[in-house]
């Protein structure tokens, strides 16, 4: 299946112009639509299209609903385009919103006699939507591990006490926390890997810093440091979050450790809790549906 269309013939030309105004002005995707001759058709879209059938009484008299995510906005437009086109009369074919029993808010509109719309949405706004999973802030319980290069150590140690300052904020015990020192930032992945081969830790922190200006193969080693932390993280299962800053002068470099722009390492930080905690939701919702197999 590709697409559904349904097809109503207004009682005129003026009715046809009318109606293709009115869906326009609610907001309906309009495609290209087209003509064969005398027939000719306006095409109308929305980004999800539901076939229902209903075996008992109804009672609406709308043939066509449609799920909107603002009502009340909806309601405007259709308001405004009838009081333009037909003056306040005209208003006496649009209802007031009202509650359904099924949960959701809905008001009917006929913008053309006989071709009625019904609009609705659900009262809980959070419903039909997916509940996603999302890690939480708190560290308590968990095991870090922080990779920190020496070169560039203005800027580095500034990252390394952002990092530590929000692991420790979070709840996470120093004797939990575990740093590593490498020369710079092409030894990062390499101390990142041998913390996750040996196992102990629940993430990895890695922080450096790459100025442009200083170093003539700049791309290159950028590269390869963040393909290699990615690999790390890929084939370990263990979180690592990336605090590796690549600017362009020191000054950047600064703004981004704490002055101005934040600091990339207190970030890291917190990315390496949330990741830990989400890893153990999705796992402990893997189990669960194992056990219920």
């Amino acid at each position: 299946m590709k697409a559904i269309s349904f097809l109503r013939r207004p009682g005129s030309k003026d009715a046809y112009e009318r109606l293709t105004g009115f869906l326009a002005a609610l907001g309906f995707a309009q495609g290209e639509g087209w003509q064969d001759g005398a027939t000719r058709a306006a095409s109308f879209s929305v980004p999800l299209g539901k076939l229902e059938l209903i075996d008992g009484p109804q009672q609406y008299s709308a043939e066509m609903f449609v799920e909107v995510t603002s009502l009340d906005a909806a309601r405007q437009a259709a308001e405004a385009w009838l009081r333009a086109k037909g003056g306040e009369a005209a208003l006496a074919r649009l209802s007031e919103i009202e509650e359904t029993h099924w949960k959701s808010r809905m008001f009917t509109v006929e913008p053309e006699p006989g071709f009625a719309f019904g609009f609705w949405a659900w009262s809980d706004p959070l419903k039909g939507k997916p509940v996603a999973a999302e890690g939480d802030l708190s560290a308590e319980g968990m095991k870090f591990a922080i990779v920190v290069a020496r070169w560039n150590a203005v800027i580095t140690d500034r990252l390394l006490d952002g990092a530590l300052d929000v692991l420790l904020r979070s709840g996470a015990r120093r004797d939990d926390i575990e740093v590593a020192r490498v020369p710079g930032a092409w030894e990062i992945p390499g101390a990142a890997r041998t913390i996750a081969n040996r196992g102990g830790v629940d993430a990895i922190v890695t922080l450096g810093c790459l100025l442009r200006g200083e170093t003539a193969h700049y791309e290159a080693i950028y590269n390869e440091v963040a393909r290699g932390i990615g690999q790390s993280q890929q084939e370990t299962g263990i979180p690592h979050s990336f605090g590796v800053l690549t600017c362009e002068t020191l000054e950047q470099a600064l703004q981004r450790a704490g002055i101005k722009a934040g600091n990339k390492g207190f970030e890291a930080g917190a990315a390496a809790i949330e990741m830990v905690s989400l890893k153990r939701k999705l796992e402990q919702d893997k189990r669960q549906e194992g056990g219920h197999a």
